[in-house]
């Protein structure tokens, strides 16, 4: 992998003084600042300053087909996705619905295999849900393009609230909308709601938030006797972490307020197993943990088994079952990092083929792999990585049960991939059999037959739309930290803040002197570094290349605790 450019973020002297003058740390103030907050009431987490249910278009009439629903005690029948975001979004629904007095008889859920099935509510998802009844159908996470399945289930004489957060289908300039009763989707047309990045489990809490209202008008509570929704929050901080979602400032106060419940143990049992599974200390719960231990093991059983065992893990009550299920989810994660790593693997040998100079800065402009031997649930995840790797648009693809490839993207920055994937369909009428997606990932399905053309036709669209300027990494830094703030305290603030996508991590970067360094695992650079004048221990995973006696790293710094001894670690991101 080429080193990347470090570009030192922007950091506007004005909202940094604004925000120190209201009392943010000085650090803080500046990181904030680099990140776009411009007033301290941006850092309000409290639940009053959440944008209101009311300005999400669909959000009132959800209400009343809900409140109507549950009077009348009608079956209403949760349709799930296979991933996390899906099965948080699932949980909440399911939990909230009992919460704000559906009966529990009256409440059910099916989930599609991401292998036999498919992506959404398609009609035979309808047919599976069939025997359970279901009066009222309500998609989470999906839903938005699922033309065919809601116009079935309207036939069937079902009801259909579409509850998702994905971009709409568009045919010829013309944005479709399902024909379901109703839609909540801020990425609808219309639709004035401030935060388009809201996960699917974040629409679903904010359709709870509405539901409440309505009943409280009915006098079914009023507003001291009303069920407390915040307790569903964990499960939102989950999803939305796990989604890979813009962290705007709604986003973060969700996730702020349920990393606060977790932290003071208040948390559904599930999360508590999930943590103790991973081996993550809940008291100082942080988005990474959700992003990097709690998510990927509820995702894992969507990938490679049957995501109901992730619903069940977080809708069970029983501690003792929802430690069961966790370990179970445990051990798909282990299989899904082995999986991966083979796929990886043979992804390299693929890359060899491409460049077969060896040298990446001849890899095509985007880059399309397929191997018969590769799994469909793990493409989306060995994407990612390729796409980190090499900085290039990348699509996996694996043949699904139908013989069919089923490919999974991850994108660049200037690089819209679902755009693409239309243009590409325009070009070759008839080569994209479905396709579908946003502006950094997306999906689409295709005749095996027909992979060469597709990956000759995603390079030559990469080609058009993204210069030399465009192919080169770029990594944005905050600069060198501060010694004075080189320590315990300081590292506790940062790791007590919410980070994520569009709302990056501190990465701070500074010259060192290496002192001394060796493997580790075989696969790790421990590191002695001086910095300052002062001697820090520092590692870089998965990174074996030697470093000169100097150097410019990007870094991050963690609080390693070790027997109950805490230490500072720098954990090196790149060289310049």
């Amino acid at each position: 992998m080429t080193e990347p450019v470090l570009e030192l973020r922007d950091v506007p002297p004005r909202a940094v003084h604004l925000l120190e003058q209201a009392g943010v740390h000085p650090l803080l103030a500046r990181l904030f600042a680099a990140r776009g907050v411009r007033a301290a009431e941006e850092l309000d987490d409290g639940l009053g300053r959440l944008l209101p249910p009311a300005t999400l278009r669909g959000s009132a009439e959800a209400a009343t087909l809900l409140a109507d629903a549950v009077e009348a005690g009608r079956r209403i029948c949760i349709v799930a996705d296979y991933d996390c975001d899906g099965a948080t979004a699932c949980a909440v629904a399911l939990r909230g619905l009992r919460m704000l007095g559906a009966a529990p008889d009256s409440l059910c859920y099916v989930v599609p295999d991401r292998a036999v099935h498919g992506y959404g509510l398609s009609p035979t998802i309808v047919d599976l849900a069939r025997p359970l009844r279901p009066d009222l159908l309500v998609t989470v996470d999906n839903g938005i393009a699922s033309l065919t399945g809601v116009a079935h289930a309207r036939q069937l004489g079902i009801d259909v609230l579409v509850t998702d957060h994905h971009l709409p289908a568009v045919e010829a300039g013309q944005v479709l909308l399902p024909e379901a009763n109703v839609i909540v989707n801020p990425s609808q047309p219309g639709c004035g709601f401030e935060s388009k990045s809201l996960a699917g489990v974040g629409v679903m809490f904010y359709v709870l938030l509405a539901l409440r209202a309505e009943l409280r008008t009915r006098g079914r509570f009023d507003l001291k006797t009303q069920p407390k929704l915040d307790a569903l929050l964990d499960l939102v901080a989950l999803g939305t972490v796990a989604d890979v979602v813009k962290l705007d400032a709604n986003n973060r106060r969700l996730v702020s307020q349920g990393l606060k419940r977790i932290r003071a143990g208040r948390m559904q049992p599930g999360l508590s197993a999930l943590f103790s599974a991973a081996a993550r200390d809940p008291l100082r719960a942080s988005a990474f943990d959700f992003g990097f231990a709690l998510g990927p093991r509820v995702n894992a059983a969507g990938r490679l088994a049957d995501m109901t065992l992730g619903i069940e893990c977080l809708l069970t009550d029983d501690p003792a079952r929802a430690r069961e299920l966790a370990q179970q989810l445990d051990a798909i994660n282990r299989e899904r990092r082995e999986v991966e790593a083979g796929m990886r693997e043979q992804a390299e040998h693929l890359l060899v083929q491409l460049a077969p100079e060896g040298e990446e800065t001849d890899s095509p402009a985007a880059v399309a792999l397929y191997d018969p031997d590769f799994h469909e649930g793990v493409v989306g995840i060995v994407a990612g990585r390729l796409k980190e790797r090499l900085h290039r648009p990348t699509f996996v693809f694996a043949r699904g049960q139908d013989g069919l490839l089923k490919g999974s993207g991850r994108s660049i920055p200037g690089f819209h991939l679902r755009d693409a994937l239309d243009l590409v369909s325009k070009r070759a009428p008839g080569l994209l059999l479905k396709f579908g997606g946003h502006a950094m990932a997306a999906g689409c399905t295709l005749a095996e037959a027909d992979f060469p053309r597709f990956a000759e036709l995603l390079v030559a669209v990469a080609e058009e739309q993204l210069d030399a300027a465009a192919l080169q990494r770029r990594l944005p830094v905050d600069g060198p930290l501060p010694p004075q703030w080189f320590d315990a305290a300081t590292v506790q603030e940062l790791e007590s803040q919410v980070w994520g996508q569009a709302f990056d991590a501190p990465l701070f970067c500074d010259e060192v002197q290496v002192v001394a360094q060796r493997l580790v695992g075989e696969r790790h650079l421990k590191l002695r570094l001086k910095l300052h004048g002062v001697l820090r221990d520092a590692i870089w995973f998965n990174h074996v290349t030697p470093l000169p006696d100097t150097a410019r790293l990007a870094y991050r710094v963690r609080l390693d605790v070790w027997q109950g001894q805490q230490r500072l670690q720098m954990e090196v991101q790149a060289q310049a």
